[in-house]
């Protein structure tokens, strides 16, 4: 159901629906489940219509006559799946079960909103091994990469093609193919997100090599993208030559 990162309310996960609607379900729950309270039994008062009708009202610009699309943009129901809603609509069901916990829902999706670290932390800390493992190599992969395309923009390197062609070197010195020979290899939809489906060696081997561009892109004062393409380019060989090698010795001492 959910790609949108998930919010945690009083040990109960509140989940969102990839357009960003959360599961008024969930908000019931952390409030302790409250007979007659249901998110059915809300959305039926005549206070929750018309706060339905001036959401809709500031969103569309229109008074009335919403198309359905429209209306599933801030609220449906799906069946054995729960309610789901607009978050201003979340945060005024809260209200309703319990004023404390409105304030507590208030903080954290601010604290969400904010991209405070230590929520994230806190989340994490309740996660297993698997999900600390996955989020590690994505913010690996996110620094290193974000230092990368940095010093690309910075040196004249354009967006789009020139920035792939960098990163298509890499991962064929690195990897031993383009991103789209190691997406079908891996039997990945063309538009997935390669890095996502890497391991942590793999991560940390293009991680060296796009850390050692920037060091040597530096060094070089390289501009424009033939300079900082041959600098990314050396780098990324000396790091893939460098795993070969150390395979090929111990492979040699196996035998």
């Amino acid at each position: 159901m959910a790609e949108v990162p998930d919010l945690i309310v009083r040990d109960q996960v509140v989940r969102f629906t990839t357009d960003g609607l959360a599961r008024l379900n969930d908000v019931w729950a952390a409030a302790g489940s409250p007979k007659n309270r249901l998110p059915a039994d809300w959305m039926r008062l005549p206070s929750t219509r018309r706060f339905i009708s001036a959401l809709l009202e500031k969103i569309t610009g229109k008074s009335h006559s919403w198309s359905d699309s429209e209306i599933r943009s801030v609220h449906y129901v799906k069946n054995g799946i729960g309610t789901f809603a607009d978050v201003r609509m979340a945060l005024a069901y809260a209200e309703y079960l319990d004023a404390k916990l409105a304030i507590e829902v208030r903080e954290v999706f601010l604290r969400f909103k904010s991209a405070d670290p230590l929520l994230a932390d806190e989340v994490l800390s309740r996660a297993n091994a698997e999900a600390n493992e996955w989020v590690a190599r994505r913010a690996m992969s996110r620094v290193v990469r974000s230092q990368f395309t940095n010093e690309l923009n910075a040196r004249g390197v354009s967006k789009g093609i020139e920035y792939a062609i960098c990163t298509n070197v890499t991962y064929e010195r690195v990897l031993g193919g383009p991103a789209k020979a190691l997406k079908a290899a891996r039997r990945l939809p063309a538009k997935a997100n390669l890095r996502d489906n890497l391991n942590v060696r793999e991560l940390a081997f293009i991680a060296a090599a796009e850390a050692l561009s920037v060091e040597r892109m530096e060094e070089e004062d390289s501009h424009g993208f033939v300079q900082c393409h041959a600098a990314t380019n050396a780098s990324a060989t000396v790091i893939g030559r460098a795993i070969a090698a150390d395979r090929l010795a111990r492979k040699s001492q196996q035998k």
